[in-house]
């Protein structure tokens, strides 16, 4: 329990200001619960939809510097709470409508329906670039030429000898499924689906190749702060590639922006814990298929978000299934482990 002390904090402090939040804009004590209740939604969903991205921020995570690592739990959660939860739905509406973000502050304290109307009208971008980018995280992980344990070794060991094969191969399958989607897209969204892809990708290989740069090369400490640092910024765009669709979904349930704010910061606080957890009792080393799992879990929301515009599925869904897989791996590396044990 040590590790959610201050996630059922933050939740206390959270459920009661939704409260009040849904009171002030209904009036009622009975808009105030369902305010409460919905953020509780927002919450459970938003853990359902992220537990892989525990897993893989544990993978990251146990590379860098406790300094880094520190900043990243401290900086990093302020970034998601803040900057994915409130700055970043905006940011969505300043572009889309043209106005000033305080403006547009506005709109989402004074006219919801009107805020979420334009919010929602972004979804195809929001959801390419977001479903890019973790495609990519998922595909550099199954065709890594240095991958040597495998889960499902009938769909695994064929990708790692074709990474070691041919140079930067999951970037062109990203571009052909980008391209094999675009074209069934009616002319007027085609180009924004493949122009918001093409910017996840862009952004995955920008990212990914600046934390290669910053890569400890001697193993001096200025060195290993360098490469901890690229890792922060990995973890952060990964952060906000899981959190786009989270957010832009949470839409569909209310308008209101600050118990979207609320629910899924509360849901945020609790995948931190879940990260730190698995850090320090070392889960990855003890369940040898769990991040196996993360990554396949990572590899069917990137799918489900780049098949949106044809496909909608209901997050809840989205998150049960990456649990399921989760769920799947853990139970498989139980098993390794009694038959290491047994031999």
């Amino acid at each position: 329990m040590k590790y959610f002390t201050g996630s059922f904090v933050f939740t206390f402090f959270g459920l009661v200001a939704s409260y009040f939040v849904g009171h002030y804009y209904g009036g009622t004590t009975a808009a105030g619960l369902g305010a409460l209740f919905i953020a509780v939604i927002l919450a459970i969903l938003e853990i359902s939809l992220s537990f892989d991205n525990a897993i893989v921020n544990a993978v990251v995570l146990k590379e860098m510097t406790p300094v880094w690592r520190h900043r990243f739990l401290t900086w990093g959660m302020l970034i998601a709470v803040f900057g994915m939860r409130l700055i970043f739905p905006l940011l969505i509406v300043t572009f889309i409508a043209n106005v000033t973000p305080w403006d547009a502050l506005i709109m989402a304290a004074t006219k919801p329906d009107e805020y979420a109307k334009l919010m929602l009208s972004a979804h195809l971008q929001v959801a390419a670039f977001g479903g890019s980018f973790l495609l990519m995280v998922a595909l550099k992980y199954f065709y890594d030429e240095d991958k040597d344990l495998h889960w499902i070794p009938v769909l695994e060991k064929t990708p790692v000898y074709l990474g070691s094969k041919v140079e930067a191969i999951e970037v062109t399958l990203a571009l052909i499924i980008l391209a094999i989607i675009s074209h069934f897209l009616p002319s007027h969204e085609a180009l924004a689906f493949i122009m918001a892809g093409m910017a996840g990708l862009i952004t995955y290989v920008i990212v990914d190749g600046i934390g290669s740069w910053l890569e400890a090369s001697d193993g001096q400490m200025h060195d290993v702060h360098r490469a901890s640092a690229g890792m922060f910024l990995y973890l952060e765009v990964l952060d906000a590639s899981f959190s786009f669709d989270g957010v832009v979904g949470a839409f569909a349930i209310t308008h209101n922006l600050f118990i979207i704010m609320i629910g899924l910061s509360i849901g945020a606080f609790f995948v931190r814990s879940l990260t730190i957890m698995f850090v320090e009792k070392e889960a990855l080393t003890k369940f040898a298929f769990l991040e196996h799992g993360a990554f396949y879990a990572i590899g069917i929301l990137a799918m489900i978000m780049l098949l949106d515009p044809f496909l909608h599925i209901p997050e809840w869904v989205t998150g049960l299934s990456g649990g399921a897989v989760i769920i799947v791996s853990f139970l498989w590396s139980l098993r390794k482990g009694q038959r290491l044990s047994a031999g």
